[in-house]
C-alpha cells in the first residue's frame, strides 16, 4: 500500500506549500535506502521496542495532528465584521482615521489620496498600497504584514470584534470626557486614585464620568468612584446577537482591587546573571505636545514632530499616569517580566535576582502533568518556563497580526488626537457642521483642558502622538490581553502575592508596603494586561473601548492557540484552564 503522506494530493499540497523539498528528499532517500539490498534492519530482541515503528509511527503521528488542526481551523467560520457606519457616514471622511495622508487646512483628508487608500484596502495588493501619496515621512505600519498566514490559532480574519462607537454617539463623548480627564489628571500620584481622596481634580473627574451617558468604566456599587478612575474594563462581543453589533461589558477580577499598578511592573526582573531594574525613565510635565493647530495638523499630515520627549533625569517607579504612558510608549521587556518572575525563586539576600515566590512553593498550575510526575520535570520543549515564553512571544506577534487586520481592512476608526481636531475647528474655528456630541462640548473636562493648554485640542504625551494606522482596536493592549491570559493558563492564578508594595507617595523613587485586601495572581495579571492599554489612552492615543475590545480579542487568539498546542502533547494532560477577563472559567 502507498504511502499517503507522499501519494496523496493533500500530502503533497501540504509539502510543497511549506517549502519542504528539501525534507521530501531526504525522506526519499531514507525509503530507498531502507529497501536497498543488504539494508534491512536486524529485528529488535523481543522485550525491546521497535525503534524504527515508533519513528514512523512519530512521523505519522505528526501528519495526522497537522492534517486534523488545519480542517478545524478551516471549519471555523468567519464571523461579521461590523463597523459604526462613520466611513460611510461622512463624505469628507472626518469620521476615519486618514492621518498620514495629505490634508487640507482645516485638517480633512485629500480626496484623491483617499480613494487610492480605499482601493488598497480593497484589493490587498502591495502594488496598491505603493500608489498611495504620502503627505510627509511618516509611513503607514504594517498594513500588508497582517495578510500573512498564521500557522498557529485562527488566521486574522476568523476573530469578531462589537463595532467601536460612533462620532457623534453619546458613548464617544463620554469616552472623550475620559481621555481629556486623563490628561488633565497625569501628574497626579496614583496614591490619590483611592476613595477617601480629598483631591479636588480627582473628585471633579469622579463626578463627571459617574453622570457621563453610556459610559462604560468600572463602577463600586453601580458608582464612579476614585479607586476605580481610569482603571479599564473588556469589552466582548454578545454571541447572543448573530449579527456581532452587539457588545458586552466586564471588568476583569482583580482590576479595581488594591494598587492601580500591577506587583509585577514593581519587582526588579532576574535575568540569570542579571537582572532588570523596575524603575523607569520618565517624561517630565513639559511633554504636553500637538496643543497648536499648525503641530497637529503637520502630524496629521504624517510630517515628523519638531518637538523631541523631555525625559526626567531622577528614575522612579511607575506612580502616575504619565508615568505608565512613559512606560507604555516602548514596552519592550513587557512579555518577559511575569514569567521571569513567576519562574525564578525569590532571593531574600538580593531581591532583584529572584522572583516573588519563596523557594520550594510551586507557582505552576495545578494541572501542569509534572507536578504528578516523580521522575521529569517541564523545559524549554513543553510545560516549562522557557516553553511558556516561546508561546507568550508567538502570540504576540499573532495577536497584533489580527488586530491590524481589523484596523486596516475592518474599521478605520478615528484616533482621539484626530477628534480633538473636530473638536477644535468646531468651538474655534466656527465649522459647526462637525458632529460632536454636546455632552462632551459642555463637558468640565474640555473647558479645563482648553484653560489649560490653550485650545481644545488634546494634548499628547508622544510628540509623534499615535501611529500611523486606526485606534480600534488597540495594539499594545492585544500583547497585554496574549502575556497575561498565557500566564494565567500556565500558573496558579489562585495564589496570593506576598509583601506587595507601592510607591512612596512622597518619594517615588522608593517603594512601600502595600497594607489592603491580598492581590492574587491572576488579579495583578490582569491588571497588568489592563496597565498596557491604559498607558495608551493616558498617552492620548487611544479610547478606552479601543482597549477594552482587545482584551478580549486576545483572549480568543490564546484560547485558539492552546487549544492547538494541547493537540500535541505526549504527556498525560487534562488540559489548560484559567479565569477569563469575565470571571468565567474555562477549560481547554
Amino acid at each position: 500500500m502507498s504511502d499517503p503522506l507522499t501519494t496523496s494530493r493533500r500530502g503533497f499540497l501540504l509539502q510543497a506549500g511549506a517549502g519542504l523539498a528539501a525534507g521530501t528528499a531526504l525522506q526519499a532517500q531514507a525509503q530507498t535506502t531502507a529497501a536497498a539490498p543488504g539494508a534491512a534492519r536486524p529485528a529488535a530482541p523481543a522485550d525491546v521496542p521497535d525503534v524504527q515503528l515508533a519513528d514512523e509511527q512519530f512521523r505519522r503521528r505528526a501528519y495526522e495532528v497537522r492534517t486534523a488542526l488545519a480542517k478545524a481551523a478551516a471549519d471555523q467560520p468567519v464571523p461579521p465584521h461590523p463597523t459604526n457606519g462613520d466611513e460611510a457616514r461622512y463624505p469628507n471622511r472626518i469620521g476615519s482615521d486618514t492621518r498620514a495622508l495629505p490634508h487640507n487646512a482645516r485638517g480633512e483628508v485629500d480626496p484623491t489620496a483617499w480613494r487610492l487608500a480605499t482601493a488598497a484596502f480593497a484589493s490587498r495588493e502591495p502594488a496598491d498600497f505603493e500608489k498611495i501619496p504620502l503627505g510627509g515621512t511618516r509611513k503607514l505600519l504594517n498594513p500588508v504584514g497582517t495578510l500573512a498566514v498564521s500557522l498557529d490559532g485562527l488566521n486574522a480574519s476568523q476573530f469578531a470584534l462589537p463595532p467601536a462607537p460612533a462620532l457623534a454617539s453619546a458613548a464617544r463623548a463620554s469616552e472623550a470626557i475620559e481621555i481629556y480627564w486623563a490628561a488633565l489628571l497625569r501628574d497626579v500620584p496614583f496614591s490619590e486614585f483611592r476613595d477617601d481622596t480629598r483631591h479636588r481634580e480627582v473628585l471633579a473627574a469622579v463626578a463627571e464620568l459617574d453622570k457621563a451617558p453610556d459610559f462604560h468604566g468600572p463602577r463600586l456599587n453601580g458608582r464612579v468612584t476614585p479607586q476605580t478612575l481610569l482603571r479599564g474594563a473588556v469589552l466582548y462581543v454578545d454571541e447572543r446577537d448573530p449579527s456581532g453589533r452587539t457588545g458586552r461589558w466586564a471588568t476583569p477580577p482583580g482590576v479595581t482591587d488594591g494598587p492601580y499598578i500591577s506587583q509585577f511592573l514593581y519587582r526588579d526582573v532576574p535575568f540569570g546573571a542579571q537582572s532588570l531594574s523596575a524603575r523607569i525613565r520618565s517624561y517630565t510635565p513639559a511633554n504636553e505636545h500637538l496643543t497648536r493647530f499648525e503641530d497637529w495638523l503637520a502630524v496629521q499630515n504624517g510630517q515628523a514632530p519638531k518637538a523631541r520627549v523631555v525625559h526626567d533625569p531622577q528614575h522612579r517607579y511607575i506612580a502616575t499616569t504619565r508615568d505608565l504612558a512613559a512606560y507604555a510608549h516602548s514596552a519592550a521587556a513587557f512579555g518577559v517580566i511575569a514569567n521571569q518572575l513567576l519562574s525564578s525563586a525569590a532571593n531574600a539576600a538580593d531581591p532583584s535576582f529572584g522572583g516573588v515566590f519563596p523557594a520550594g512553593q510551586s507557582t505552576l498550575a495545578p494541572n501542569n502533568p509534572y507536578l504528578r510526575s516523580k521522575t521529569q520535570g517541564g523545559a524549554s520543549g513543553t510545560f516549562g518556563a522557557a516553553y511558556f515564553q516561546s508561546l507568550i512571544s508567538l502570540a504576540a506577534s499573532l495577536g497584533i497580526r489580527i488586530n491590524y487586520y481589523q484596523k486596516w481592512y475592518e474599521q478605520r476608526i478615528l484616533r482621539p488626537e484626530a477628534f480633538g481636531g473636530l473638536v477644535q475647528q468646531r468651538l474655534a474655528g466656527g465649522i459647526t457642521d462637525y458632529p460632536v456630541h454636546e455632552a462632551f462640548l459642555g463637558s468640565q473636562a474640555l473647558e479645563r483642558s482648553r484653560a489649560r493648554n490653550g485650545s481644545f485640542l488634546l494634548p499628547q504625551v508622544y510628540p509623534e502622538g499615535a501611529p500611523i494606522h486606526s485606534s480600534y482596536p488597540g495594539g499594545a493592549a492585544i500583547i497585554g490581553a496574549v502575556t497575561a491570559t498565557l500566564l494565567k493558563a500556565f500558573y496558579d492564578e489562585s495564589l496570593v502575592l506576598p509583601n506587595p508594595v507601592q510607591p512612596d507617595p512622597a518619594d517615588p523613587t522608593r517603594l512601600v508596603p502595600y497594607v489592603g485586601p491580598p492581590l492574587t495572581l491572576g488579579g495583578e495579571l490582569n491588571k497588568l494586561a489592563l496597565n498596557y492599554g491604559s498607558g495608551r489612552t493616558a498617552a492620548g492615543i487611544h479610547w478606552r473601548s479601543d482597549a477594552a475590545a482587545s482584551y478580549a480579542q486576545g483572549e480568543n487568539l490564546v484560547i485558539s492557540l492552546l487549544r492547538e498546542q494541547k493537540a500535541t502533547f505526549r504527556e498525560p494532560f487534562e488540559g489548560f484552564a484559567f479565569t477569563r477577563f469575565d470571571g468565567t472559567r474555562v477549560v481547554i
